[in-house]
């Protein structure tokens, strides 16, 4: 049985601090393959991921890895001690970037015979690839099936008069890979055993790596619905892999707000209680660069060497009462959203980039979100709104206050640290920046009287529902000043101050969003 990686470092640009190893005001290019040696060698991930969705990317990675660092890499096997998975982009939704897809599986026979010439024998440096926006099982047959008819299968066409592929460019090695769902949809969520369960009948897998998004879900439902949403999913993966003989390794994606996830070198701990049955976490990039490198070190070795949790099974009845209690929130949640989508998509673009991506805009943008919604990356999505004084997880959150008693013991039964998250979170509310934004001189950051109206009702519903919000720290009465700031500086049209103030308030959070 091959090792299965426990901590997977991502390149979400969600930092707020640079790192030091960075000249300009992004990573891209040839420190991104410097980035994934850091990785392993400095902050001990296990697995990087090597994302090909919505941004230009270095195909000759492996070969840079092994020859610019080739003394770490000779006794840490790349493909056997330690990973690089790549993410491709969804051909289905990404059309422009179809042929992006094919160049991401077109490279994985090179990087076997770099790897094979660097080690003197057989190595798989990279096997595993991640597909987006899975809904169905189809998705992953299909990459499967091109790679092994048309990447490794090619080898047997006949060139010419007898000539063959392969002996031009000589055999194609691996022969086949394997593929993870990345699940990101609340209707591919609930359905991810039969994602599982139509691709084992045709791959015949020993296991199983399936991927459960936690940002976007929570940007296009609101907290809590993303937060049971990926309880259900694990229960389904985990009782489908059981039903079919199949070991399900679980990878969360995982942020450093609560929003997004919650998982940071404070939290380590309660973010492995929350998500149990989980086998890789993700670390992404504020994780690693806007705390000491010493506690990052520490978090990401305290979960290398974490005993997996135990996977918890919900009931029928809890998984009926999760779904009424998510369609309840989600109406309440998406209202609230809508009014707000302006001065978001307003907002997104003042917060400082940290790596030079194209436009993503999330499954809104891909035509299955709500009402013509159109919103930026999650991300982006957290930091408007913190940098507004709205903390995204407390929208929609008046909606317990009418839940029935059996929802409940569901919801905090299944949502371990609620409370602990709600607190957090609500340390960065900012009642008089809210109560300011329908009177705010930029027509585009403007906000109906209705909508701040049911934001400050979630705030209040706090209260209400007896959540003890810890007192605020410094950190955190500097951001609400720095908010009072930045809404004044964008109102008299200070455009490069209230920039400023952003990146301030960013530091501030230790993350974008």
């Amino acid at each position: 049985m091959r090792k299965i990686p426990r901590t997977m470092c991502t390149q979400h640009p969600d930092y707020a601090s640079m790192p030091q190893w960075v000249s300009g005001d992004f990573i891209k290019g040839d420190d991104e393959v410097y980035e994934a040696y850091v990785n392993y060698s400095v902050y001990g991930c296990q697995e990087t991921m090597w994302d090909f969705e919505g941004k230009d990317v270095d195909i000759y990675v492996v070969r840079k890895l092994l020859e610019s660092y080739g003394g770490f890499f000779i006794n840490n096997v790349l493909g056997e001690d330690i990973f690089l998975t790549y993410r491709l982009p969804n051909p289905n939704v990404e059309v422009s970037d179809r042929k992006v897809y094919a160049e991401a599986l077109e490279t994985i026979p090179m990087a076997y015979d770099l790897a094979r010439v660097f080690y003197g024998r057989p190595v798989r440096a990279i096997f595993e690839v991640i597909f987006p926006l899975t809904s169905s099982h189809m998705d992953l047959i299909l990459t499967l099936k091109y790679y092994e008819k048309v990447v490794a299968g090619k080898c047997s066409v006949e060139l010419y008069n007898g000539v063959k592929v392969a002996d031009l460019i000589g055999e194609v090695e691996p022969k086949s890979i394997e593929v993870i769902p990345l699940v990101e949809d609340m209707e591919s969520l609930l359905r991810v055993d039969s994602i599982i369960e139509g691709y084992v009948k045709v791959a015949r897998p020993s296991y199983m790596r399936v991927f459960i998004a936690r940002s976007d879900p929570a940007m296009n439902y609101g907290l809590v619905p993303a937060v049971l949403l990926a309880k259900i999913a694990l229960s389904r993966a985990h009782e489908a892999g059981g039903r079919l003989g199949v070991e399900v390794y679980p990878i969360i994606g995982v942020g450093p707000t609560p929003f997004r996830g919650n998982f940071n070198p404070r939290t380590v701990d309660r973010t492995l209680n929350e998500y149990r049955g989980v086998y890789t976490f993700t670390v992404q990039s504020a994780f690693r660069y806007d705390y000491g490198v010493d506690s990052v070190k520490a978090a990401i070795d305290s979960v290398n060497n974490a005993k997996p949790t135990e996977p918890v099974i919900m009931s029928k009845g809890e998984e009926e009462a999760a779904l009424a209690l998510i369609r309840q929130y989600i109406e309440r949640y998406q209202a609230e959203v809508e009014g707000l989508a302006r001065a978001i998509n307003y907002m997104a673009q003042l917060l400082p980039p940290r790596r030079t991506r194209r436009l993503h805009v999330g499954l809104f943008g891909y035509g299955r979100g709500f009402r013509g919604v159109t919103l930026p990356r999650a991300i982006t999505f957290v930091g408007a709104l913190y940098s507004m004084g709205i903390p995204p997880e407390l929208l929609g959150l008046s909606t317990l206050l009418k839940l029935n008693e059996e929802q409940w013991r569901v919801l905090e039964n299944h949502y371990v640290n609620l409370w602990r998250d709600l607190g957090e979170a609500a340390q960065y509310v900012c009642v008089e920046c809210i109560e300011q934004l329908p009177n705010i001189k930029v027509n585009e950051l403007r906000v109906s009287r209705e909508v701040t109206s049911m934001v400050l009702e979630d705030i209040k519903a706090l209260d209400q529902l007896g959540v003890k919000t810890p007192l605020q720290g410094f950190e955190h009465r500097k951001h609400s000043l720095l908010v009072r700031l930045f809404l004044e500086s964008l109102s008299n049209g200070y455009i490069n101050e209230a920039k400023g103030y952003l990146v301030e308030m960013a530091k501030a959070r230790r993350a974008i969003g």
